[in-house]
């Protein structure tokens, strides 16, 4: 068994952060892509019991999903090191955004070039969702799990615990799965074994390494930090089923409740957010040195952008740590093993409703929400129809095949394709 190297670590997760555009779908397959089929370093069971596993926590399920990659392969600094490099490169980009906001206001040429990398995006989550569903449903049950996953968030807005433990309850009544032996991939490590101190010592770490420097901030520091800190803290425990599912809560209470920022610069902050690499709630970075920024200047623009990022990242390594030793020794046992495989099943159905939303706020520029009887569905205006975005998603299908699954070439080109459509207007 091949240990991977620290270089390969660095290089393979820090080329994953600056390529995780477009949300948690989009994420995922740059990972799967990235982790399965380029580099033996996890099988593909090891990946999807992975990512049901991180879907059950609360916080951004990717980078989550990253920590654990990188747990299993290198122990906790294994876990530290993917983990930071999946937010990092998004929380400078977020930085220089933010100030660049400020000062300018909207940047239609960055807005632009952002909706090119979002239809390169939607071809590239297509493309692995395909890919993932011939692997993860293997039969008929697991196609239905998929398909009551989707419907049951895209159709009828059920809350995603709901869901997911509906799929487990299922996978423990019906005991499909069973214990399989299996044999890992050259580079794939057998996840560690450890006791419940270990894990009690894991939880006291970094509970209090995310807790502690709040706590100070309420004593020694301004009420304006502390606020912050508390807040997006309180909002990294209930963000289950990822950042979508708390954006709206998020919104009304940073605008309405704290009064942090107004409405339309919450708006911006979810365009820009969703339009950088990293996981999206990285709007909470956003909306926090936005609002230092009014607060008072500089400096509180830095600490409360930091204070941000500690509070919503930090719980994930805590999650991950603490809980993640215990997911191959719950998945050897039959029943168990059989509720992972259909909240996997499900998972599979999750990430389509991630995709077909994320599709439809691409192609069209407004998208309500239709309700009738227990049906409440995103429903996009037709007339909004974006026509740029239309054919920027043609051709990034195009440019696809072209680049035969080169991702960087493909975001890049595309967007130079962005950029590109704001001169056709004038040449009109």
């Amino acid at each position: 068994m091949k240990t991977v190297s620290w270089r390969e670590m660095w290089r393979t997760f820090g080329k994953i952060g600056l390529m995780s555009f477009g949300g948690p779908a989009a994420q995922i397959a740059v990972m799967h892509r990235e982790l399965v089929e380029k580099r033996p370093w996890l099988d593909e069971e090891s990946f999807l019991r992975g990512l049901s596993f991180c879907m059950l926590l609360p916080g951004p399920e990717a980078m989550q999903l990253c920590t654990y990659t990188g747990w299993r392969l290198r122990g906790v600094l294994g876990g530290v090191l993917a983990g930071l490099l999946f937010v990092l490169p998004g929380a400078l980009v977020i930085a220089a955004l933010v100030w660049l906001y400020a000062v300018f206001g909207a940047l239609p040429p960055v807005q632009a070039a952002f909706l090119g990398i979002k239809a390169a995006v939607v071809v590239i989550v297509l493309q692995a969702l395909w890919k993932l569903s011939h692997k993860a449903l293997k039969h008929r049950r697991d196609w239905g799990l998929a398909g009551f996953g989707f419907i049951a968030l895209f159709a009828f807005g059920l809350p995603f615990p709901l869901v997911i433990l509906a799929a487990g309850l299922f996978g423990l009544m019906t005991m499909a799965g069973s214990r399989q032996s299996h044999t890992p991939p050259p580079f794939t490590k057998a996840a560690p074994t450890i006791g419940v101190q270990h894990t009690l010592n894991t939880v006291l770490i970094w509970g209090g390494l995310w807790l502690l420097p709040l706590i100070c901030l309420s004593l020694f520091g301004g009420s304006f930090l502390a606020s912050i800190g508390w807040f997006f803290a309180k909002l990294a425990v209930v963000t289950f089923g990822g950042a979508y599912a708390v954006l709206a809560y998020m919104s009304q209470a940073v605008v309405q409740q704290h009064q942090w920022i107004n409405a339309g610069e919450m708006i911006d902050a979810l365009g820009l957010a969703e339009t950088t690499p990293g996981p999206l709630i990285l709007v909470t970075q956003f909306v926090a040195m936005l609002a230092g920024l009014k607060q008072g200047g500089l400096a509180l623009f830095l600490a409360a952008g930091a204070t941000a990022l500690w509070a919503t990242f930090m719980p994930c390594f805590l999650w991950i740590f603490a809980a993640a030793p215990y997911v191959e020794r719950l998945a050897a046992l039959p029943r168990l093993a059989s509720a992972l495989k259909a909240i996997t099943a499900t998972v599979t159905g999750v990430i389509l409703n991630l995709m077909v939303w994320f599709t439809l706020h691409v192609l069209f520029e407004e998208v309500t929400q239709l309700q009738s009887g227990p049906l409440t569905m995103p429903w996009p205006d037709l007339t909004s129809l974006n026509i740029a975005a239309l054919g920027l998603t043609l051709a990034a299908a195009l440019a696809a095949c072209v680049l035969r699954g080169r991702l960087l070439g493909q975001l890049a080109v595309m967007a130079l394709a962005g950029l590109g459509t704001q001169s056709i207007p004038s040449i009109l």
